[in-house]
């Protein structure tokens, strides 16, 4: 099976952007037998992006393209593609159902450019994308099939570690080929200390089963995948390599199954049977913002105290201010009486606290930038006093990356520390 890849995109083109959406596809497919005919890449001009898919499409049975599906003027792919596959844009509900949950998420007004987006051509299959609001469309025509990804690699790799694509085309192609995919949560090691740790495992792998390394911020996700077209000798094969890799994983596996941050903690929470709430400094309700993403969280989750000024933690929080005038309010001392007085504030047996310097100023010699304390805390029976353990971070990048970096820390921290 033959697999041409286009990427699409001017500032692919002209080196303003790094392609890594081609790597990402080849090492998705790579390990279900697709050979890797020609990667092309193309600017946000018709004639090169029709010429390029028009010859990937004579020379390999699957292409994929990543780029152009964007809401603004120069995204202009997918009129291409709905000449070249025939059809007319029609609006998509499910897909328009899932912009309006992203855009209402992140608090912003769905305008009518990206509201276009859900107009999709009647000659393609609609594949969701959860990660963002272009679809990926799924095209077939002459025996052969073409699939449009959007280009932000977050996306690409989002849709790829999902897995239906992947399905799809097997389908496609291998009918009689069966595929197994199993996912697993690592946390407390970085993806190239766990690439080193796993290079047993992975030379012991038989040639049908492949494990893909998938990472988020304060997180890796491990994905095993298998296919052959013996189902019943799969299945023995599959789940012998997947005791295996929770054997050689041991505490470092924080959840069986793909989850994030936020469902982790979740689902320890309902296991031990407590409730939360959080106590948020510089993370200034992310960690909220996260677990409320999550529908039915309720049932755990209380609330939060966004405790960004220090009277705030004083007040509100029952935070010594001696203790802020003493340590500084990025201070052990300090992060522990936030996480207690979460419990209080919100009536809940567990908490979770952050205070730190996000950037990109405020740090100090002694306390840079990306220097955060998280505390977690919970109640283990009815008057029992509180037990509280806290840990200083110092998380790289800017002030976004660790905002989000210190929010997936205290919500794991939470869920390791839980009966």
């Amino acid at each position: 099976m033959k697999l041409s890849i286009i990427i699409i995109g001017d500032e692919i083109l002209i080196g303003q952007v790094a392609d890594t959406n081609s790597r990402a596809i080849a090492q998705a497919f790579g390990p279900y037998g697709w050979e890797i005919k020609t990667i092309r890449t193309v600017g946000d001009n018709s004639h090169d992006i029709r010429t390029a898919v028009e010859t990937a499409m004579s020379e390999s049975d699957l292409v994929i393209s990543t780029g152009g599906l964007g809401p603004t003027k120069d995204d202009i792919t997918k009129r291409i593609l709905t000449d070249i596959f025939g059809g007319e844009l029609r609006l998509d509900a499910d897909v328009a159902a899932n912009i309006e949950e992203i855009f209402a998420g992140r608090g912003l007004n769905l305008n009518e450019l990206t509201r276009a987006q859900a107009l999709v051509p009647t000659s393609c299959r609609v594949i969701p994308n959860k990660y963002g609001t272009a679809p990926v469309m799924w095209f077939e025509k002459n025996g052969k099939a073409f699939a449009a990804l959007p280009g932000v690699p977050f996306e690409t790799e989002g849709i790829l570690a999902d897995g239906e694509l992947i399905r799809t085309a097997m389908q496609k192609f291998s009918p009689d080929i069966s595929l197994r995919h199993h996912s697993i949560m690592v946390a407390g090691i970085s993806e190239s200390a766990l690439a080193t740790m796993l290079e047993p495992f992975e030379n012991s792998l038989p040639g049908n089963i492949h494990l893909a390394y998938l990472p988020v911020p304060g997180l890796v996700r491990l994905r095993l995948d298998g296919f052959g077209k013996d189902s019943e000798a799969l299945n023995t094969t599959f789940a012998d390599a997947l005791a295996h890799l929770k054997l050689s994983l041991g505490a470092l596996m924080i959840y069986d199954g793909d989850a994030s941050a936020a469902e982790i903690m979740l689902s320890a929470l309902r296991r031990s049977g407590h409730t939360v709430a959080s106590a948020e400094s510089c993370t200034g309700g992310y960690i909220a913002h996260s677990i409320t993403k999550i529908a039915g969280c309720s049932d755990v989750y209380k609330g939060s105290v966004i405790s960004y000024a220090n009277d705030v933690k004083e007040n509100i929080l029952g935070v010594n201010p001696a203790d802020i005038d003493t340590c500084g309010a990025v201070s052990e001392n300090v992060v522990r009486q936030m996480a207690v007085g979460a419990l209080s504030a919100c009536g809940t047996s567990a908490a979770i606290a952050t205070s730190g310097i996000a950037g990109p100023d405020g740090g100090t010699p002694d306390k840079p930038v990306g220097t955060v304390w998280i505390a977690s805390a919970f109640i283990p029976a009815a008057g029992n006093a509180p037990i509280v353990t806290a840990k200083c971070h110092h998380f790289p990048g800017k002030r976004e990356r660790v905002i989000e970096r210190a929010a997936t820390e205290a919500m794991l921290m939470l869920a390791r520390m839980l009966p």
